[in-house]
């Protein structure tokens, strides 16, 4: 293939990226969207491969058939519930990928003089520093949400100064290697500082913050491989990757702003969000425990239900009986929607994936501000798995999720909460819900309990 034909093949790739993005934006479009960006990144790789200047194409292919084999076999055996985590320790590789190309390009590069020298010495620095931390952070993320390290905030003494002087300290490095021309010393010294600074970074999040986390990853491994493509002189690779970092900053904002939090503080490590006091995990009253029979009675006698879910009902898998009993409810004539939060779960979008898997109407799915108002005028909310999104502790000052905004469940005549216990949420805080007067609690398993309310129904 040309190297015409390759820049070409380049230019479509970008033009179907920039499509799945579009078609990522709206549930009714994104499947198109992913098929958009599969057929994509097909094309680039075909056209990388055959590009004149690529050697050692059988180690290349022998590489991709064994990756593609095990993301194949990942992706077979993935649940719904696994994702958060598949996309953190997904990006960690991104992140590790862009630091052995940073040293290989540092190694192996030709002879560069002058003004060439200090720019790719630039590059191979800030794509070392850029990988590293997205490593290490992406490894943080997927431990806690794999629940292998605590989901509480690392709070060290200091710990901004700390951030700081490792920024100031890299900034130092960069100055200093590019001044020596290049030093492998100052290289390796770097990329340690890189590696406690992503996982600090991270670390110092807390639960509630996760799904913030892991989209503000996704946009750090987009620069990464941004970086990469500029030490590798791979045009795609640079539009491929600030595509990928743009709109994941972007998402972060939007999401940081649903939550009422700094975009700034989250990306330097929960900066601000130092809480003066917590509500802990006691119980804050009597809760009242009612039955898939009384709950059915309960619906049938509503003329209006809103349903909030949350990552209970991905762990339970309950979204496919949800959706019969919301068929079975529209049926008889009673309004049924769904209020979604827009951290819902631990992955942006997780609860809207969920539902559109078990085939719910995109047009009774509404984000949070636009229900909200909604839940005065409502006879009863099923709150199925969530927590931390529809906490009041969010409305007092000093709690660890004081000022997120939340879905103000309690306002509808009825209240109830499926839940297998009385244990707290992913952020660590008690729910004042639980105890209210218009609340009930449903125990066990999400699944079995909704199917027990369709036989009653």
């Amino acid at each position: 293939m040309s190297q015409g034909l390759v820049s070409a093949a380049y230019i479509v790739a970008a033009l179907l990226f920039i499509l799945s993005l579009a078609g990522l934006s709206k549930q009714e479009t994104a499947q198109k969207g992913c098929y958009a960006g599969a057929v994509g990144m097909a094309i680039a790789l075909i056209a990388t491969i055959l590009n004149p200047s690529v050697e050692g194409i059988f180690f290349i292919v022998v590489a991709m058939v064994i990756g593609g084999s095990i993301g194949w076999r990942l992706a077979q055996k993935v649940e719904m519930t696994e994702m958060p985590e598949l996309v953190a320790i997904l990006h960690s590789f991104v992140g590790l990928a862009a630091v052995l190309v940073g040293y290989n390009s540092f190694l192996e590069h030709g002879v560069l003089v002058g003004a060439m020298k200090n720019i790719h010495l630039v590059e191979v620095f800030l794509g070392v520093f850029i990988g590293a931390v997205t490593f290490t952070g992406s490894i943080v993320a997927f431990a806690k949400l794999r629940g292998l390290m605590s989901s509480s905030a690392l709070m060290l003494p200091h710990r901004h100064k700390m951030n700081l002087v490792a920024l100031i300290a890299s900034i130092w490095l960069m100055i200093s290697f590019v001044e020596q021309g290049g030093s492998t010393g100052l290289l390796i010294l770097m990329t340690l500082i890189a590696l406690a600074f992503g996982y600090h970074l991270v670390a110092s999040i807390g639960g509630a913050d996760m799904p913030v986390v892991v989209s503000m990853l996704n946009s750090y491994s987009g620069w990464a491989a941004a970086s990469a493509g500029f030490m590798l002189s791979n045009d795609l690779l640079i539009v491929t990757g600030a595509l990928v970092g743009s709109s994941g900053a972007i998402l972060s904002y939007i999401m940081c702003r649903a939550m009422n939090r700094s975009f700034l503080s989250v990306i330097a490590g929960g900066f601000g969000n130092d809480a003066v006091a917590s509500t802990g995990d006691e119980e804050q009253g009597e809760h009242i425990a009612t039955t898939a029979e009384e709950v059915a009675d309960m619906l049938l006698g509503s003329s209006s239900v809103i349903i909030t879910p949350g990552y209970g009902m991905a762990v339970a898998q309950a979204q496919y009986p949800v959706h019969e009993i919301t068929q079975k409810l529209r049926d008889r004539g009673i309004k049924v929607r769904f209020g979604i939060h827009p951290v819902a779960g631990r992955l942006p979008g997780h609860m809207n994936v969920l539902l559109a898997e078990a085939k719910v109407p995109y047009d009774i799915v509404m984000e949070m501000d636009e229900i909200n108002d909604d839940f005065v005028t409502t006879d009863t909310v099923l709150v199925i798995g969530a927590n931390d999104t529809v906490n009041p502790a969010a409305k007092e000052p000093g709690s660890p999720i004081a000022g997120m905004p939340i879905l103000e469940v309690w306002h509808a005549k009825n209240v109830i909460v499926f839940k297998r216990g009385m244990a707290t949420g992913y952020a660590g805080v008690q729910n004042p819900l639980f105890f209210k007067d218009n609340t009930k609690m449903l125990f066990g398993d999400a699944k079995d309990s909704i199917e027990q309310i369709l036989k009653a129904i």
